[in-house]
């Protein structure tokens, strides 16, 4: 028989449920949080609470002050440039790729899944959710291109993309909509192989939201 599915731990536990408040946009930068807090909120003990925060300073995530408890990091000046060029040229370079062996048939259904929860999404004014979709979608467009450093690099760019997604898209909830027409658009370039188009609406797309990366 197999082997039953181990538990996470009370400190991974703890982690989960503090990073996602952080990416979500609920914890916004600046923001005090207690290692009680989260105790009660997760229902552990403090000790994994101080592990918990522990790796989210180490990830840059929270700042923690003796007594006081965590101050949530602020995104950084100039962060956002700087993950918005790496976009470009990741998913540009994606583009390329697959404009000469094609869209993967997976990937292609799993852009389509992910559109269909957008458009849910922004139905329901969710930019939280969205941004997670969000990052879904563009980091799906890398894998596509089978270039797995490439895949594995961006992947540690989705947290950084999260946090500006909610950030930007919070006062602009109207906008959600028009992000899932875009990226129906992006999908339709990539289908056709035009990647020289395709990198223009992507720098279109991005500009839109966050402004320009140069």
């Amino acid at each position: 028989m197999p082997e039953p599915a181990k538990r996470p731990s009370a400190a991974h536990t703890a982690y989960a449920v503090t990073k996602e408040l952080i990416l979500s946009g609920e914890l916004p930068g600046g923001s005090l949080i207690s290692e009680g807090e989260i105790a009660e909120r997760v229902q552990v003990s403090r000790t994994p609470v101080r592990e918990a925060f522990l790796r989210l300073e180490s990830e840059e995530l929270l700042a923690l002050h003796p007594k006081r408890g965590a101050v949530v990091v602020p995104v950084p000046p100039g962060e956002a440039s700087d993950v918005l060029e790496l976009r470009l040229a990741l998913e540009r370079a994606a583009a390329g790729r697959i404009a000469h062996t094609g869209l993967p048939e997976e990937h292609h259904g799993r852009m389509r899944e992910l559109l269909a929860r957008q458009r849910a999404l922004a139905a329901a004014a969710d930019v939280g959710g969205f941004a997670h979709a969000d990052e879904a979608f563009h980091r799906c467009i890398v894998e596509a291109s089978g270039n797995r450093l490439a895949a594995r690099f961006y992947a540690t760019l989705g947290d950084r993309q999260r946090r500006m997604s909610v950030h930007a898209l919070r006062p602009r909830p109207e906008r959600l909509a028009l992000l899932a027409d875009e990226h129906e658009t992006l999908l339709g370039h990539l289908m056709s192989g035009d990647s020289a188009t395709f990198s223009e609406a992507l720098l279109d797309h991005l500009t839109a939201t966050h402004g320009s990366p140069r």
